[in-house]
């Protein structure tokens, strides 16, 4: 009986290192390409590191470049302020529909969630020509920071939302009528009852938000220009009429996958207890 379960847990864990490594491997060798010199990408392909040939310049290029350096603060502007607003307006909402007696309740949630199934795409010509008519002065929507988090709040909104909704249903309203009975108000009972419990399924909101507007691209090489660049529109620099530069390109990647896989490792029991507060109500 012991030997059937360990053979069968031997299985299971070769099964998802096998998983692991498949899913690990372009990683893998968009770091091999960003080490390598432009002689070097043309040679022999391999999936080992050659440290004699190994080179960190293609980083130190990247890294120098101020256009790198201002793609790079935009992104994390953009996806902090997102991510912050997002998680805040979708809170008083799933607040509001799990405390308060709305008409139509089920019917708003269901409007609000088809916002996100939409193809993004079939929001892109009527944005493009909504961002660039509306100015004030000589400040415009369009290649501004402040479009781009207005933008990303639409999108990322519903979602976090529907996150966030589950997660309130399964706080007790007996807490929050304790607190009214103690002379609390309504913003009180939000921040001494509601966000602390919440917190966990906050977290993984704020994350969740953080990653997909850091990674956006069809909006942001669409909606910007020269200021608000991203990161990820970036990238489509190194590809020229003349040709590729690989090796740069990948260390591009490279530094955009960073902090977002940063973030992840740092707080990923956060996101496994806030994805599993609301399963089960109390």
């Amino acid at each position: 009986m012991k030997r059937g379960l360990f053979q069968s847990t031997a299985v299971t864990l070769i099964f998802w290192l096998c998983m692991s490594a498949l899913t690990l491997l372009p990683v893998w060798w968009m770091f091999l390409v960003s080490v390598k010199s432009r002689a070097d990408l043309f040679g022999k392909p391999s999936f080992l590191v050659d440290t004699a040939k190994m080179t960190w310049a293609n980083y130190a290029e990247v890294l120098s470049n101020p256009s790198f350096q201002k793609y790079m603060i935009n992104s994390l502007i953009i996806a902090t302020s997102n991510a912050v607003l997002v998680s805040v307006l979708a809170l008083l909402a799933a607040y509001a529909m799990s405390r308060f007696r709305l008409v139509g309740r089920d019917n708003i949630f269901f409007w609000v969630l088809t916002n996100r199934m939409a193809p993004p795409a079939v929001f892109l010509l009527p944005l493009f020509l909504m961002f660039t008519a509306v100015k004030i002065g000589d400040w415009s929507l369009f290649d501004s920071r402040i479009g781009l988090i207005l933008l990303y709040c639409v999108f990322n909104l519903p979602f976090a939302f529907w996150l966030l909704q589950g997660i309130v249903d399964a706080i007790p309203k007996e807490l929050d009528e304790a607190a009214y009975v103690d002379g609390a108000s309504t913003f009180t009972v939000l921040r001494t009852v509601i966000f602390p419990l919440a917190r966990p399924g906050l977290a993984v909101t704020g994350i969740l938000t953080w990653v997909f507007a850091w990674n956006e691209y069809l909006f942001a090489s669409t909606l910007t220009s020269v200021e608000a660049r991203t990161i990820t529109t970036g990238l489509a620099e190194f590809v020229t009429v003349t040709g590729t530069n690989w090796g740069q390109l990948a260390a591009v990647a490279m530094l955009t996958l960073a902090p977002a896989a940063l973030v992840l490792a740092l707080v990923q029991r956060h996101i496994v207890a806030g994805l599993t507060f609301g399963a089960v109500k109390g």
